[in-house]
């Protein structure tokens, strides 16, 4: 017999669990409170609410996706950052099928706030990653920002294409790495 979840986190550790076996849509109370082999009543010691409940586990979706290992070090270039990315959109691919087109389309579409809060959250903390590592970047050229090119908004740039990319299914960094080559650290626009 399996020990019954005992906190937020175990309860959370299963609804990833759920996701990754039976997709997004297996994410209701009864369901999770079986497979956590506690009450109904427990998960809602832990989550006010249904919403409440899917909200969590989707952020600890979006955490367990693009999370950086334990020490790891900050990236050095822009295109370090791009594979990580898309290696990452690989895996959560992997783990947890369905759940970027599901839940892209699920909440960008519907009323259910707490989800699409936490995942606009998360589409923010990897836009403010990229400009992060864009500003640090010693090998971006000095002429590749201005006023009216900001890495602002390259990185919503970049995001719109791992976007495109993760709809696709398509877990291949090299055009996007590309396109930073000839932009960020390549020949500068006036000698084109």
């Amino acid at each position: 017999m399996k020990p019954a979840a005992t906190s937020k986190e175990d309860i959370l550790a299963v609804c990833r669990a759920l996701i990754h076996s039976q997709g997004g849509q297996a994410l209701n109370v009864r369901q999770v409170a079986a497979a956590c082999d506690i009450s109904v009543g427990t998960v809602y010691n832990y989550f006010g609410s249904k919403a409440e409940l899917v909200g969590a586990a989707i952020e600890s979706v979006w955490y367990d996706i693009f999370r950086c290992a334990e020490g790891q070090e900050a990236f050095r270039t822009t295109q370090d950052c791009i594979r990580w990315l898309f290696a990452r959109m690989a895996y959560g691919s992997q783990q947890y099928p369905g759940f970027f087109t599901l839940h892209s389309v699920n909440f960008v579409s519907s009323e259910k706030q707490e989800g699409k809060q936490r995942m606009q959250q998360a589409w923010q903390h990897i836009l403010t990653m990229l400009c992060e590592v864009m500003r640090q970047d010693t090998r971006i050229r000095p002429d590749a920002f201005d006023e009216n090119f900001t890495p602002e908004q390259f990185a919503n740039l970049l995001f719109s294409l791992l976007l495109a990319a993760q709809l696709r299914g398509q877990y291949d960094p090299a055009p996007v790495l590309q396109l930073v080559q000839r932009t960020l650290y390549g020949t500068s626009p006036t000698s084109l």
